[in-house]
């Protein structure tokens, strides 16, 4: 059980951090929206600042230099990361799924323990997934809101089966939500659920929970 819970929280990890950059302002349609997704408005000023505290933290790190030069994309990681969490709200509704504080809570004891403590965890997240600290609980809910949307659906997100399934029902989502992206951050990809071309570095399964159709046209 262990093991699976451990599989499925890289997968996760891997979905989740499917990021590109940002670097502009609103475009005329949406003056000051880096985006809308389903009607709602993800504002400029909103992936700012939680750039920022990616990067403050970063700044205040042992390893700063090596911390902020891998991270130039950090701005459209970060609105990559607010579409996407408005996308798998949608889908587990859709599935009728809902989290609990207890369900979260364990998902982060399962995530401290692999990492080794919660200083390693903290540390973890924000080299590899430039996550701050304090933003370290809205990327739990999103991994075990996640875990429970494969179970909903019957999907063992450790094979490819299952992460297949997973990925359509995101892919039907995110199109139901009709995202709009500012076009200098660039476009949204329902198919792959991504913003832009970019995937960071870390990305090796991301591809996985893109329908098969999608994969055979990449």
């Amino acid at each position: 059980m262990h093991r699976r819970r451990r599989t499925a929280l890289a997968v996760s990890a891997a979905l989740l951090v499917a990021a590109p950059l940002l670097s502009a302002c609103g475009s005329q349609a949406h003056p000051g929206a880096a985006a809308v997704v389903g009607g709602e408005r993800i504002e400029v000023s909103a992936v700012q600042a939680q750039a920022a505290d990616v990067r403050s933290a970063q700044e205040s790190s042992p390893q700063a230099a090596q911390l902020v030069d891998k991270s130039g994309q950090l701005g459209r990681a970060k609105l990559h990361g607010l579409i996407f969490g408005r996308i798998l709200d949608r889908a587990a509704e859709d599935a009728g799924v809902s989290v609990t504080r207890k369900e979260i809570q364990e998902t982060r004891l399962a995530a401290v323990a692999e990492s080794g403590g919660e200083r390693q965890l903290k540390a973890m997240r924000l080299q590899q997934r430039w996550v701050a600290p304090d933003q370290i609980e809205g990327d739990i809910r999103r991994e075990a809101q996640l875990m429970k949307l494969g179970a909903a659906l019957g999907a063992e997100l450790g094979t490819p089966a299952g992460q297949q399934v997973v990925g359509e029902a995101l892919t039907k989502a995110s199109t139901a939500l009709d995202i709009d992206v500012n076009p200098r951050f660039g476009t949204w990809d329902d198919q792959k659920l991504q913003l832009g071309d970019f995937k960071a570095p870390w990305i090796t399964q991301i591809t996985e929970f893109a329908p098969k159709d999608a994969q055979a046209g990449a």
